[in-house]
């Protein structure tokens, strides 16, 4: 890699965006930042803009500058776009990327479960390449390695379980906000938070990796491993597995999709026997987390499915939080949701988008009434 590589960072000020920009700090002749962009905080992307000062910057609340963003990634004049965005509001920024042939490495995963066949159908078209920036992803691209679907017997996506891991059913159904944020392995914003407690995260994980690797839902497994060292595993026809492992920390799959396939020195340090003298995995129970049985689900319900599931979880995930819910309805109202959903379509944009304002408005009149 001789040449700098031109870098837009979409959602520059979250975690993953700071972390992207302190990496390539120290490969000044390997990566010029060309572009930022942060959704409100306009303080922090002033500070980016003045450490950067080459690259243009967006701050996409403002419908101006979210629209004058848009026409710059589809002209293209970049090499990589890192998108950090959250939430389903990224889609249409990932669809730019795709449309202009660059590499998306992303981390946005509503994308993918909005939209995830229609957007590997772009990139095909359009002979642009999808670079996982999720560390479970991340893992399961870096075993692969050029390796083909019908190579795969089975995908497993690897847990930590959540706040509530070591409590029964029904102990769970009186569980606080107080109690589902405590997270015991990693430090996130609110919902994905709660999403690890229910499981809807690995959900979306398996739709994700449904469309990213061309595997059946059914090849597709969660493990609960509580010390969250082993990000993904991949069993082979001939029963081989080879897994990706590495503390639990976002920069080690954002080096990945900034340097991949090389592997570039980095100061992250990996393994310590401290850390990995004791890996344990267990199979994910339908009793304890009855979320899993969505992804199916969804995947089955077309391809809008993904969309629906994602807005309804948005929806009962700020009804739990807001005290309007218990904990245990967030599973059943997203299931509520799916089962209510008409035969929508989702091959673009618009129609995804339609999908998804139809099912937040189910689910908003679901909370107000949510299942016993």
């Amino acid at each position: 890699m001789s040449a700098r590589r031109r870098l837009v960072v979409l959602g520059a000020t979250g975690t993953v965006g700071r972390q992207t920009l302190e990496l390539i700090r120290d490969f000044p002749d390997l990566w010029e930042v060309v572009g930022i962009s942060a959704h409100s905080n306009q303080a922090a992307l002033k500070e980016l803009a003045q450490a950067h000062p080459e690259a243009q910057s967006w701050l996409t609340s403002q419908d101006v500058q979210r629209e004058a963003l848009l026409p710059f990634l589809q002209e293209g004049n970049y090499d990589v776009c890192l998108h950090a965005m959250v939430g389903a509001a990224g889609l249409p920024f990932s669809e730019a990327v795709l449309r202009a042939g660059k590499t998306l490495a992303l981390a946005n995963k509503e994308s993918l479960v909005l939209g995830g066949a229609w957007l590997c159908q772009l990139a095909r078209e359009h002979h642009a390449e999808i670079l996982p920036v999720d560390s479970e992803h991340s893992a399961i691209h870096q075993c692969l390695h050029a390796r083909t679907p019908a190579d795969i017997r089975t995908l497993y996506l690897t847990a930590s379980g959540g706040a509530l891991r070591d409590l029964s059913p029904d102990e769970q159904k009186k569980a606080t906000p107080t109690q589902v944020l405590n997270h015991p392995n990693w430090d996130m914003g609110p919902r994905i938070t709660v999403d690890s407690a229910t499981m809807m995260n690995k959900v979306f994980e398996i739709i994700e990796a449904h469309h990213l690797f061309e595997t059946p839902a059914s090849q597709i497994q969660v493990l609960v491993h509580r010390q969250s060292i082993i990000h993904s595993m991949v069993e082979f026809q001939d029963g081989s597995i080879l897994a990706q492992m590495g503390p639990p920390d976002m920069k080690f799959p954002i080096h990945y999709a900034l340097f991949g396939p090389h592997r570039q020195p980095s100061p992250l340090q990996g393994f310590s026997p401290e850390l990995f003298q004791n890996l344990t995995l267990e199979p994910a129970r339908l009793s304890q987390y009855p979320a899993l049985a969505l992804a199916q689900q969804a995947l089955d319900a077309g391809p809008a499915g993904g969309a629906v599931l994602n807005a309804a979880d948005e929806i009962a995930v700020e009804a739990f939080l807001a005290g309007q819910i218990p904990f245990h309805h967030i599973v059943s109202l997203c299931e509520t949701t799916l089962q209510a959903i008409p035969s929508l379509p989702g091959e673009n944009l618009a129609l995804i988008l339609a999908a998804d304002a139809w099912a937040r408005d189910f689910a908003q009149q679901a909370c107000a009434t949510p299942p016993l």
